[in-house]
């Protein structure tokens, strides 16, 4: 279920919604980005935002929020992201966006996504008191994003039991993907004595190796953590029956397909 409602749910931070956001007085991409994703926790100051996102390096936060909410407010900033997100999918899919089956898938998806439970799960909560969209393709984007966003705050949740920060999860990602830590693109841009300063850390746990890879005992950590998030993700999806999962991943596969065939 990851890996066909991930791409439907991130054509948020595309060039359509970006746009949108530049649109209405933002600077850069980034501050469209944590004005949509922090909209439905209301004004909450950067410590806030900071602490539910989890994987930011320290001061990213900040220079975005509050300086965005003074540009635009959380309501306003929830509308610009459903439409432009909509409007990517749309343009993404093609003739799939008018599809019966893309309307069951979001029904079936939409049931899924306001079933689970709250408790924890300081972003996702905040996306359920959202209204749900009518129209079935951003309805649709509206449910994987929901669905995203519990499995993410699961996923904050099995790196805290596990004594991992937001940058050293970034660290395990990248090896994990057979890439030095140094040239992930999502951390790349630090100071390099702080990035040395984590992977030193991970390394004097045994996580990482001498030559900066994965020990055995790092690369169990993250398919332990990878598991526990697939756990606490599966609650979302119980109120569906067996047949209609089956249904459900049948109308994704070419709708997820022809998103990332777009390769935006």
């Amino acid at each position: 279920m990851f890996e066909l409602l991930e791409p439907i749910a991130t054509v948020t931070f595309s060039e359509v919604p970006n746009e949108a956001f530049l649109a209405v007085g933002m600077r850069t991409y980034w501050d469209g980005y944590f004005a949509g994703r922090a909209a439905p926790l209301g004004t909450a100051p950067a410590e806030v935002v900071h602490a539910v996102f989890y994987n930011f390096a320290e001061g990213e936060v900040a220079r975005h929020i509050p300086w965005v909410w003074g540009k635009i407010s959380p309501r306003d900033a929830i509308a610009v992201r459903e439409r432009g997100s909509a409007a990517a999918l749309r343009q993404l899919i093609g003739e799939l966006a008018d599809s019966l089956g893309l309307a069951r898938a979001a029904d079936l998806a939409t049931r899924a996504a306001v079933s689970a439970p709250t408790e924890g799960r300081p972003l996702y909560a905040g996306l359920r008191a959202l209204d749900v969209p009518g129209e079935p393709v951003a309805r649709l984007w509206h449910a994987a994003t929901l669905l995203r966003e519990h499995r993410g705050d699961g996923h904050n949740a099995a790196l805290v039991a596990h004594g991992i920060g937001g940058t050293e999860a970034h660290v395990l990602l990248a090896l994990s993907l057979g890439m030095r830590a140094e040239k992930f693109g999502r951390i790349h841009h630090l100071p390099p004595a702080r990035l040395a300063a984590v992977i030193d850390g991970l390394r004097d746990r045994g996580l990482v190796n001498a030559d900066g890879g994965f020990t055995d005992a790092g690369r169990e950590t993250r398919e332990r953590i990878e598991a526990l998030t697939d756990e606490l993700a599966a609650p979302a999806y119980a109120v569906l029956g067996a047949a209609e999962l089956d249904e459900l991943i049948a109308e994704l596969e070419p709708i997820a397909a022809a998103v990332q065939a777009a390769g935006d």
